[in-house]
């Protein structure tokens, strides 16, 4: 991969997207690279936790040095530009498709938001479990002042997210907003400083971790299931995966430790 880079942290799967040149916008051979990269990081069977964030480096112009950031600035443009509509719906779909993995990826997937994110770049970014903005990060779907509307699941996860009336805002006027806005409106979960964006990523796989991973991901396939059905039928589904987690040897070792009094928890996953 030339424009994706993947690393690993004990446990912790990294994703670092790495198209300086064009800060990281979404082009079909960037997304196959991101495509790949969770083809790398599912493989790998001690991945428990993945985390995906942009490139960060120190440019220099003029003497002044600067950080260079981006999270994704959006679509490639140039790509886009001469597509009909037949191929749009093809070319949208590559990102949608990807998103839709994401967002049903086995293990949570963390993302850490460091500069620009903006129309597919939000879009990816609301398709991750948990979004955590660095102070120079930028949000919006602007993809109206391009002529046309956001295309890889704009419309449907921030009026998720956020509300309707919100939603119809930030896409109707494709206002670009900061991260303490981000945050208020709950697009975000936290915002941190840039310099320890990473850290406090990494700290957070680190928490979920130290807990039953089957118990976890069956929580993320609860929660993204009822999202999508009413509450009954969620209900249902919430209590099969309880019966599945309470026939699990992580179910004895975390009930006899609490029983035991014991902080210990050294949960196999099974």
């Amino acid at each position: 991969m030339e424009l994706v880079n993947v690393e690993k942290k004990g446990r912790i799967g990294i994703i670092v997207m790495n198209n300086q040149k064009a800060l990281n916008a979404l082009s079909e051979k960037f997304l196959g690279e991101l495509n790949e990269a969770f083809d790398v990081v599912e493989a790998d069977s001690d991945v428990d936790v993945v985390i995906i964030t942009g490139f960060e480096v120190e440019v220099e112009k003029d003497g002044v040095k600067k950080m260079k950031r981006s999270f994704i600035a959006g679509a490639d443009i140039k790509e886009m530009l001469p597509l009909t509509p037949a191929e749009s719906i093809r070319w949208g779909k590559v990102g949608s498709d990807l998103n839709l993995r994401i967002e049903n990826f086995k293990v949570p997937v963390i993302a850490a938001i460091n500069g620009f994110c903006l129309g597919g770049g939000n879009e990816l970014a609301m398709s991750c479990d948990i979004r955590i903005a660095s102070d120079k990060a930028s949000f919006g779907q602007p993809e109206v002042g391009l002529g046309i509307t956001p295309g890889a699941g704009g419309t449907q996860r921030l009026a998720r997210l956020v509300g309707a009336g919100i939603a119809k805002e930030l896409i109707y006027t494709g206002r670009v907003i900061k991260p303490d806005e981000a945050y208020r409106i709950g697009l975000v979960n936290r915002v941190v400083p840039a310099e320890e964006l990473m850290d406090t990523a990494i700290a957070l796989a680190e928490e979920i971790l130290k807990n039953s991973q089957v118990a976890v991901q069956q929580s993320k396939r609860c929660i993204n299931f009822g999202l999508q059905t009413d509450i009954q039928t969620g209900n249902a589904f919430e209590q099969q995966a309880f019966a599945v987690t309470n026939g699990t040897e992580d179910k004895k070792i975390g009930m006899t430790a609490f029983v035991e009094k014991n902080p210990v928890k050294n949960f196999v996953g099974r």
